[in-house]
């Protein structure tokens, strides 16, 4: 009878229409006003439809109607109304009172149990956890008590209940262990964790050395191995270290495991010869062994590196330049691989920081250098040779990125160094056959070519001054840039330059189509975002840096609801290893900075969709002022997943001098001061529309605060912005308090926000070309920012019967006409004679430093200045153009 009755609900909702399964839900409770499946399911499709408050009451209200549970149907409606609306305790609410219902009920236990581990309810996850392997006594429910009680101690906050919860899970798994039921890897390291968390080295030694089936699995279990090396060698043990290494590379290559045999063996280098003679020989007998050259090669170079830094050379090598001469042998043998160079980037620079600790320095560089020369000369020469092979290309190639990190370790700040043979390498990367048939070593040669470029005109022009050489120097490497992706369109690294020196340049939109075609998924709105996101707002192009921004913040939900969905998976399968990456993952991302710089991207954005003023007004109403707040606590927390690695850099990422991501960056990487600035901002303009003069005085004070100690974490561009709005807020505390000091700061902030619109271009149609690149569209954005937040105030002003709201129209009315005339101007310079500027400054002008570049454009890439050309003009007149519209409709 019930089934039947809510069918019509049931279609309604299967076919996705919750309206309809609504109005179904209604006519029912019509003729039964008291059907609790009606009512519950009336609560889901409230919830649905995104009416989250009468749907909780509902919900509520059924959960709390005696023996409405005994039905499926309302314990159907209610558990899935309350995971929508992300009530956790509501839901196991509803779970623990069907309970009464249905006692014992294996399947109510399950989802009690996987509704909180989904919610990380560690507390009501370990009863149910409990009361599961209680009652059905499964070994799979007994592995789920130990994870609920490991779970529960890496959240405790008090060190002692932490460790009472490891103890017990201990315990557990201990007897697990004996009694035969820990069977599995997955069960292995669950135990593995408690004992580590407790730096019980001795028993995890032990669990990994059982024997029976378990020992089997755990030799076929690479990480594990690796673990259990690990172990021995922190435990002092550094000979088993050596035999269980031993034993695992006999099986298969594993670089952890040889890094591990090395450390082990250098740990024995003291009492004598003959664990070195005989790593050296095990070395020798593996890279004698088909396809395992590469891996105990390079473990002979770790060997021989860390014996020399802990004075036990001889063994192994004679000679002071034993160890580069291991690194050379290395290089000899497989520089016609391109995974060469990040092999032995890392030795190169500790034999030289080695040489350092001993005086040294120049003896190592002339070392290196001395044996590069010849080498290089020779691989130059293959590659240029009328018909080049793939290994010949790919040796040039990894001995040019040798060269470049010798130089920086030589802390070479010669330009003209810098930029030596790049005619040859532009003419292989670009202008060769081989680069024509999209040899992967051609557009590595391009992009050694472009950095070593980008290099030296920021070592050539480093002061303020210099802005235009240094600007015309990028916009060469931009061309050859554009030349390489035309060349080979699947580059990634060279598109990735592209977009940061376009961003250099303020071209916005260019970037932005270069991003675009990154095909940027999933975990890289995380990692990747801080390329794009955020610039669109900086160089006038709001909607479409808005767009991106909520691509964004929909990773960011998705994973909120998928992450969940993989831990009970996790649970389900018994992958318990999964569980504790899963929870690290998630907590990652839930505190990332990222996630925070998007989200405050995104409330930037919005302030720009235009309506009537009652929507503007109801939009900052509706404004979360409580959720976004931040403390130096919660910053703190934040967990930063930038790869700012990805830049394909020929040094290590801790050479900062060196480090072109770095050094490309025209605005910082937003931090904590930028993260709280643009968190202010939006509860400001709620404090504003709302009235609350107290609260607003306050957040304004702290925004002084902040702004005052940012220094250059924050852009100059975006600490004009926040001074705009602490202006903003204090002339609408002068317009409410009635106070005589409103007149000067109305005119304080028509002269900051015109004093950041472009010079008028009446009496002269001419502009500076570096004042556009550096500064003009990014101010020209902050004063229409500015004057967005200025107009909802008079908004504000106008709903709240101020009698300034006039004073204020007025001055905001003689902005917008003066910045329709000083943006026209722009426009009508960027259509035109921004190409003529770019063509005589940029292009045509003399650059001794870029000579060979720009000779090497003009012959053989004109269309690759074309392209350039187009894309800065084109990404400036757009933002102009945006610009422009915004002030047009801000009436």
């Amino acid at each position: 009878m019930e089934s039947h009755q809510l069918k019509p609900i049931y279609e309604a909702i299967g076919q996705g229409d919750m309206r309809r399964g609504q109005t179904e839900c209604d006519k029912l409770l019509r003729k039964h006003s008291t059907h609790q499946g009606a009512l519950a399911l009336k609560a889901y499709v409230l919830a649905k439809l995104g009416n989250a408050e009468e749907a909780t009451t509902l919900g509520q209200q059924v959960l709390h109607t005696p023996g409405a549970l005994k039905s499926s149907h309302v314990l159907q409606g209610l558990w899935l109304t309350f995971r929508v609306l992300r009530l956790p305790e509501l839901e196991i609410a509803v779970y623990n009172t069907a309970l009464v219902h249905t006692p014992n009920s294996e399947q109510l236990y399950c989802k009690i149990f996987m509704a909180a581990a989904r919610s990380k309810l560690y507390k009501d996850q370990h009863a149910a956890a409990v009361a599961l392997n209680k009652l059905f006594k499964q070994d799979k429910y007994l592995w789920w008590v130990v994870t609920s009680l490991l779970m529960q101690a890496k959240s405790a906050q008090d060190s002692s209940v932490r460790q009472l919860q490891l103890t017990l899970a201990e315990r557990m798994a201990e007897k697990a262990l004996s009694e035969g039921r820990l069977t599995n890897t997955e069960e292995l390291r669950i135990y593995l964790e408690v004992l580590e968390l407790q730096d019980n080295h001795a028993a995890m030694i032990a669990a990994l050395s059982t024997s029976g089936p378990l020992a089997e699995k755990i030799a076929n279990d690479p990480d594990l191995i690796t673990q259990w090396i690990g172990l021995l060698i922190k435990t002092g043990d550094c000979k088993q270290a050596c035999t269980v290494a031993v034993a695992a590379l006999e099986a298969r290559d594993n670089w952890a495991d040889y890094k591990l045999y090395v450390e082990a063996t250098v740990a024995q280098a003291s009492e004598g010869e003959g664990p070195v003679q005989a790593a050296c020989a095990n070395f020798d007998k593996w890279a004698a062994q088909r396809g395992r050259e590469r891996g105990a090669k390079l473990a002979g170079v770790e060997l021989t590196i860390r014996l020399h830094d802990a004075c036990y050379a001889k063994p192994v090598d004679e000679g002071a330049d034993a160890v580069g001469e291991r690194i050379w042998s290395y290089v000899d043998q497989f520089m016609t691989k391109a995974i060469c160079y990040s092999d032995v980037m890392q030795h190169f620079v500790t034999h030289v920081k080695s040489a350092t600790a001993s005086g040294q320095t120049s003896g190592a560089i002339d070392f290196h250098a001395k044996q590069l020369e010849q080498r290089l000369h020779n691989a130059r020469a293959a590659a240029t040779a009328t018909k080049c092979s793939e290994d010949a290309a790919q040796s040039w190639v990894s001995l040019e990125r040798i060269r470049y990190l010798i130089q920086a370790l030589s802390d070479d700040a010669d330009p003209q160094r810098w930029v030596a043979d790049i005619g040859a390498m532009l003419s292989f990367g670009l202008d060769s056959d081989e680069a024509e048939q999209k040899l992967a070593a051609c557009s590595d040669m391009t992009l050694i070519a472009c950095q070593r470029l980008i290099l030296a005109a920021f070592l050539a022009y480093p002061e303020p001054e210099q802005r235009g050489l240094l600007f015309a120097s990028l916009f060469k490497v931009v061309c050859v840039l554009e030349a390489g992706i035309k060349m080979n369109d699947d580059r990634f690294l060279l598109k990735l330059y592209a977009i940061r020196l376009y961003l250099h340049l303020s071209c916005y939109d260019r970037a932005r189509a270069l991003y675009d075609t990154l095909n940027i998924k999933n975990i890289q709105f995380d990692t990747l975002g801080y390329l794009i996101n955020g610039h669109g707002m900086s160089l006038g192009c709001f909607s479409t840096d808005l767009e991106l921004c909520y691509d964004g913040v929909s990773f960011y939900d998705r994973s909120d609801a998928r992450i969940p969905q993989e831990l009970e998976s996790a649970y389900g399968n018994g992958t318990y290893s999964n569980i504790t990456d899963f929870t690290t993952f998630w907590d990652n991302l839930t505190h990332s900075v990222q996630r925070e710089c998007t989200h405050r991207c995104a409330l930037r954005g919005e302030a720009f969709d235009h309506g009537t003023s009652k929507d503007i007004l109801e939009q900052w109403k509706e404004a979360d002022a409580v959720s976004i707040e931040h403390t130096d606590e919660t910053i703190a927390a934040l967990h930063d997943n930038r790869d700012i690695g990805v830049m394909g850099l020929q040094t290590p990422v801790d050479m900062a001098k060196w480090n072109l991501e770095i050094m490309t960056r025209q605005i910082p990487l937003p931090g904590s001061a930028w993260i709280k600035i643009f968190s202010m901002v939006p509860q400001i303009m709620h404090y504003i529309v709302c009235s609350e003069i107290e609260l607003l005085e306050a957040k304004i004070g702290d925004l002084l605060v902040v702004i005052e100690e940012a220094g250059q974490s924050v852009s100059s561009h975006d600490l004009l912005l926040a001074r705009g709005v602490h202006q903003v807020a204090t002339l609408y505390l002068r317009a409410q308090s009635g106070d005589e000091g409103f007149d000067s700061e109305l005119s304080a902030l028509t002269e900051m926000i015109i004093g950041a619109l472009p010079p008028d271009m009446s009496a002269s149609n001419s502009l500076d070309l570096c004042d556009v690149a550096l500064s003009t569209i990014r101010t020209a954005s902050v004063a229409t920012e500015l004057f967005t937040l200025a107009l909802s105030v008079k908004h504000a002003l106008s709903a709240q019967r101020s009698p300034s709201a006039n004073a204020v129209t007025l001055g905001l009315s003689q902005i917008r006409k003066t910045a329709l005339k000083l943006v026209g101007g722009l426009r009508t310079w960027t259509e035109k004679p921004a190409r003529e500027s770019i063509d005589a400054l940029w292009v045509n002008a003399e650059d001794p430093l870029l000579a060979s570049a720009t000779a090497f454009l003009l012959s053989r890439r004109k269309s690759a200045v074309t392209l350039a050309t187009k894309g800065c003009v084109g990404s400036w007149l757009k933002s102009v153009n945006n610009m422009a519209a915004h002030w047009k409709k801000c009436t």
